[in-house]
């Protein structure tokens, strides 16, 4: 069974990527394997293809040869420096040696499209939820100097800025909030979003009050469609948002869209228990994500967002 089928947190799809490939498409085909068989160096022809559902993004395919299949993401030229950076950051958290991820092969572009080759793994709904917050916790130790990445990446389809920070108040104002802020405010939403916005960005040091996060690794956009479990039952995780931060806005999110299960929950705490106040900071953290959705698809996140707002400037006063 593939995960993906059914588990869909849709962003936006380029119109141009969803029609089927056809025999006007073999020149492209032709060129992955070409890069497939040029890495692995065993031939590669892609004999078999077949489109993966799940993502909104990119156009998703599992394409075969034999004994050897792939994932494939497509998308238009101009998205290869997309491709790139993910592929970087899961070359990241693989050499952080804790959760499994989806090895990345090669990108490239050409005949109008880009695409990056991935190990393909048969993805199952269920598994050792433990193992995925033991991993977690794992992979949250892998930690840097600073705050941010190498690189920036994006959030959906959002631009995320990474750049290092040795400040993480300084951080989480500048390249997570105000940066959603100020995009909103270009999109059209000002008024009340703008001014709660202000407050909050003035007096968000007082949630740390101690509190010092330390710069772990984190995946960055860890919601329920981005995990799943291989035939042994061991976790997974893929489309990451990869950076170094504080652990806490990566389990923040994965409560904001319905929550993973409590052995998960349970495991994460007895390896690397929260410190007080996670409650508020929290909901700091998932704001950045309310914002992006308001970003991204308009007006009907604008109220959650000021709601969420109003909350957190409430637990201060």
């Amino acid at each position: 069974m593939l995960l993906f089928v059914g588990r869909v947190h849709c962003y936006r799809i380029d119109p141009e990527m969803k029609s089927e490939p056809s025999q006007t498409a073999l020149p492209l085909w032709t060129a992955i394997a070409a890069q497939i068989s040029q890495l692995t160096r065993k031939t590669f022809i892609p004999e078999n293809l077949s489109p993966v559902g799940g993502g909104c993004i990119n156009r998703a395919f599992r394409i075969r040869h034999q004994d050897q299949q792939f994932f494939i993401k497509l998308n238009k030229t101009e998205h290869l420096a997309m491709f790139e950076v993910e592929a970087a950051g899961l070359e990241e958290i693989i050499r952080s040696a804790s959760l499994r991820v989806p090895r990345p092969l090669c990108s490239g572009s050409g005949h109008g499209h880009a695409w990056l080759v991935l190990e393909f793994i048969d993805l199952q709904s269920r598994g050792d939820a433990t193992a995925l917050g033991n991993g977690l916790a794992d992979m949250h130790r892998c930690t840097a100097e600073k705050f941010g990445w190498s690189r920036d990446n994006t959030i959906g389809s959002t631009p995320q800025q990474n750049t290092a920070e040795s400040d993480w108040i300084a951080f989480w104002r500048q390249q997570r909030l105000g940066y959603q802020l100020n995009l909103a405010q270009r999109k059209g939403y000002t008024g009340l979003l703008q001014s709660l916005g202000e407050q909050l960005l003035s007096e968000c040091q007082h949630f740390f009050t101690g509190y010092t996060p330390v710069p772990s690794l984190l995946h960055g956009d860890l919601w329920g469609g981005n995990y799943a479990f291989d035939a042994a039952g061991q976790p997974i995780i893929f489309d990451p948002a990869v950076y170094y931060g504080d652990r806490e806005a990566d389990l923040a999110m994965t409560e904001l869209f319905g929550g993973f299960s409590a052995d998960f929950y349970a495991a994460y705490q007895d390896a690397w228990p929260l410190q007080t106040g996670y409650a508020s900071r929290k909901q700091l953290y998932n704001l950045y994500h309310i914002l992006n959705h308001l970003n991204l698809f308009g007006a009907q996140y604008l109220r959650q967002a000021e709601s969420m707002m109003k909350k957190l400037l409430s637990e201060l006063c």
